[in-house]
C-alpha cells in the first residue's frame, strides 16, 4: 500500500516564486532518492464555512497563503529511507535553511498510511 507524507505551510504571496523554484529543486531531489510523486498546491478556493478553513490552521498572515504539499512512498520504510538520503545529500547540506522563502516553525507535517480507497 502506497504511503504519503503530506505539509500545510504557510507562504508569504510575495514568495512564491521563490517556493515554486525551492519546490522543484527538491522535489527532482526527492525523486532522485526514490520519491514516486511529488505534488506542491498553493491556495485557490480557501473560504470555506465548514471545519477549520487552512488558512485558519496555518495561521495564514496578512499577505501570506497556504501550501499544500504531499510525496508519495512505497511504504513508511521506504519513505524514512527516501528521508534520509535527502537530508544527506550534498545540495541539501549546502543549504542555508535560514534563508527558505516560509517559516518553517509554521509548517504542519506528518506521515499517512491508507485508511480507503474507491
Amino acid at each position: 500500500m502506497p504511503y504519503i507524507e503530506a505539509f500545510v505551510l504557510p507562504v508569504p504571496k510575495k514568495n512564491l516564486a521563490a517556493y515554486q523554484k525551492l519546490a522543484r529543486k527538491t522535489a527532482r531531489i526527492f525523486k532522485q532518492h526514490g520519491a514516486l510523486e511529488v505534488f506542491e498546491y498553493v491556495g485557490d478556493d480557501l473560504d470555506m464555512t465548514m471545519g477549520i478553513p487552512f488558512p485558519k490552521l496555518a495561521k495564514v498572515k496578512k499577505g501570506e497563503t497556504v501550501i499544500f504539499s504531499w510525496m508519495v512512498f512505497k511504504s513508511k520504510a521506504h519513505r524514512d529511507k527516501v528521508n534520509k538520503a535527502f537530508f544527506t545529500d550534498p545540495v541539501m547540506s549546502d543549504m542555508d535553511m535560514s534563508k527558505l522563502p516560509f517559516d518553517m516553525k509554521r509548517m504542519s507535517m506528518g506521515g499517512f498510511k491508507l485508511l480507503a480507497t474507491a
